[in-house]
């Protein structure tokens, strides 16, 4: 099977989480979030991790040009490289879309594709409230997933330009979305050989 590289979007409710599990059992890359990269660079205390760590002791967020070495160091990792990458909350910005895709070229490979999980925001409001702790209220879940259109639309606009976008209902059952994902996922394969 051939070593792919993908990036999941998905607002907070669609079951990116459980779906990209699923992803990774059935074509074994690498599922790398955000949140554990930096964790790892900061664990292993690599020149971008303790930049990050000083910048998060300060109470800042990472800037991209810290986050884009971080995920650079990460696509060079020997698992990467054999098994592929499955990520998952990076890119956020199309600026930070160029730099993966600067990040893979100078690895001499490139991204395969990129799976839009779109569920309705009324959806994925539910889904949260569901699972939400007592604090966290619509209001502010309603708050975090305007965010999140704002930030992700000039994304998913940079993905289409370039053909690499995908979008998949993520409404029904988990086996009968990770169906459509797995066929997206499959189309591209075949296109790769």
């Amino acid at each position: 099977m051939a070593t792919l590289r993908l990036v999941i979007l998905g607002r907070q409710g669609s079951g990116k989480g459980t779906q990209c599990a699923r992803l990774m059992e059935s074509f074994g890359p690498v599922h790398v979030s955000t949140g554990d990269m930096l964790r790892a660079a900061v664990a292993t205390g690599t020149e971008f991790g303790r930049q990050a760590e000083a910048i998060m002791d300060a109470g800042e967020l990472v800037p991209d040009e810290v986050m884009n070495g971080i995920v650079a160091e990460r696509l060079s990792a020997d698992d990467v490289v054999e098994r592929g990458v499955l990520l998952d909350g990076y890119p956020r910005t199309p600026a930070q879309a160029e730099a993966l895709q600067e990040a893979l070229e100078s690895a001499g490979t490139h991204l395969d594709l990129a799976l839009n999980l779109e569920v309705p925001i009324e959806e994925a409001t539910r889904r949260m409230l569901d699972r939400a702790r007592a604090d966290d209220t619509e209001e502010a879940i309603l708050r975090r997933l305007a965010l999140y259109e704002t930030e992700t639309a000039p994304l998913v606009a940079w993905f289409e330009k370039r053909s690499l976008l995908i979008t998949v209902d993520g409404l029904g059952s988990e086996d009968e979305v990770f169906q459509r994902l797995r066929r997206a996922v499959e189309h591209t394969v075949r296109d790769l050989r």
